[in-house]
């Protein structure tokens, strides 16, 4: 959708249902780089009057957006869980976290303010305000489909800049919908363009000239190429990248609570998150016991369509990801671990993978070390406190980071020692609220954090104004 209107491409992608691989849930155009220059045009094109426009008027077009989100969550929630594969429930709760999320910024809107700072010259007048930093690009992944393009369309809107999205390719429907909702919201015609497709597209976008900031979730791979680009041509750039987040559980844990952390950070939403706990650091006073019951309540859990009632853990997103989730338990037999359950492509049309277990004190080993993207926790056996969290601190992400104990003590050593953006206590280490900051430290993240107030830094740029 480019400045309001459809545009078709001469190249389209078939989006795959990953519960049912016969189930095709639609062709979607795919941009080629001609496609992302006029997208970007249109932004351009639409800046001036969007960057002026009022707090009300902005306040209008998000709150908009956000109450159709709220209104229709159940069909979008139908809609993300058929094409990204995330379970039912955990899909409408993303649609009504994306509706939130335009709803805060819609509040944003109207708070955007500046400072009086006395000069030290008389008769001199100084104050500051906030400007929109102009075109920005939005490059979004697949394992959030509606909710990321929503805290990252959402705060560049509400401080005046003009939009581009581009979408994983592999959940283009939910993007769609999205625009669709944006198109009748009142928001001027070229004010947010969305681009479908792959590689080419994102690369048009990063690499327009006319593009004066660009926000990307992704692989460390594409965010180090992003970032040399960008510095290059002194465009602004925010990265999120990922990250290999531990949960440690202490001696005196209390365990159930222990055991139900595990299993929601590291296998709900079938581990896609990339703040999923894929290493549980157990100390070893209690490491038997709750190794026992976290294998227990690993069986209990029920994969399937993600359409099912009784479904918990949906399909990976498609078939290069379980192959790679396969990859990786060969991987963690070689470095010799131990596969204590799980870890098997499951019968059905889907791309369904069984949660896994495995067994790795090792915590250099490639299974503690590089990020999976999928339902894979290790066990770590440790010692103590102190032990646990050199464990916990020694990988190169640093996104988040748990711990189950009853000692305030140790919960406030962690908070302080942990080296991640975010930290929980006695709760796991995914599911954030949609009005913090989100992000995290090392290779994890780069640049001004998103979501709640502080997605402003990176949206505005700051202006010092003297009057005589």
């Amino acid at each position: 959708m480019i400045a309001g209107a459809r545009v078709a491409s001469a190249t389209t992608r078939t989006n795959i249902n990953p519960s049912n691989a016969d189930d095709v849930i639609g062709e979607f155009s795919e941009a080629d780089a001609a496609q992302v220059d006029l997208a970007v045009r249109a932004a351009k094109q639409a800046l001036p009057q969007w960057s002026r426009s009022t707090p009300q008027q902005r306040f209008d077009v998000l709150d908009f957006i956000g109450s159709e989100i709220l209104a229709r969550k159940q069909e979008l929630g139908t809609l993300l869980a058929r094409e990204e594969g995330k379970v039912l429930p955990e899909a409408i709760g993303e649609v009504a976290r994306a509706g939130y999320v335009f709803k805060f910024f819609a509040g944003e809107a109207l708070r955007i303010g500046g400072q009086a700072i006395a000069s030290v010259r008389p008769g001199m007048e100084v104050i500051t305000s906030r400007e929109a930093v102009g075109v920005v690009g939005l490059v979004t992944p697949w394992n959030f489909p509606i909710a990321i393009p929503a805290w990252k369309t959402a705060p560049a809107l509400a401080c005046g800049n003009t939009v581009v999205l581009k979408p994983s390719e592999l959940t283009p429907g939910c993007a769609s919908a999205l625009a669709d909702i944006i198109s009748r919201s009142g928001l001027p015609a070229g004010a947010f363009n969305l681009i479908l497709g792959g590689g080419v597209a994102g690369k048009a976008l990063v690499e327009h000239p006319d593009v004066d900031a660009i926000s990307f979730t992704g692989s460390v791979t594409t965010g180090k190429s992003i970032a040399q680009h960008c510095a290059l041509h002194l465009k602004k750039f925010q990265l999120e990248m990922g990250g290999k987040n531990p949960l440690v559980i202490l001696d005196d844990a209390d365990l159930p609570l222990a055991v139900e952390c595990a299993v929601n950070g590291a296998f709900y939403s079938t581990g896609q998150r990339c703040t999923a706990s894929s290493r549980t650091i157990v100390t070893e006073k209690i490491y038997a016991e709750f190794t026992a019951a976290l294998l227990a309540r690993t069986a209990q859990l029920r994969v399937g369509d993600a359409l099912e009632a009784s479904t918990q853990i949906g399909p990976v997103v498609d078939l290069r990801q379980l192959e790679k989730n396969l990859s990786y338990i060969d991987i963690g037999r070689e470095e010799g671990g131990k596969l204590l359950i799980g870890g098997q492509r499951q019968a059905g049309k889907g791309y369904f993978f069984t949660p896994a277990v495995i067994e790795n004190h090792d915590a250099q080993a490639r299974l503690n070390q590089e990020e999976i993207f999928g339902p894979v926790t290790t066990l770590i056996k440790v010692k103590d406190f102190e032990q646990a969290m050199q464990v916990a601190n020694a990988t190169p992400y640093g996104l988040s980071g748990g711990i189950c104990t009853n000692s305030l003590k140790y919960a406030t050593q962690f908070r302080r020692e942990m080296q991640a953006g975010m930290v929980m206590v006695n709760a796991p280490t995914a599911g954030v609220d949609y009005h913090v900051p989100f992000g995290g430290s090392k290779a994890s993240s780069f640049g001004p954090r998103e979501q709640g107030g502080m997605a402003m830094e990176f949206y505005t740029r700051v202006k010092t104004h003297y009057l005589a």
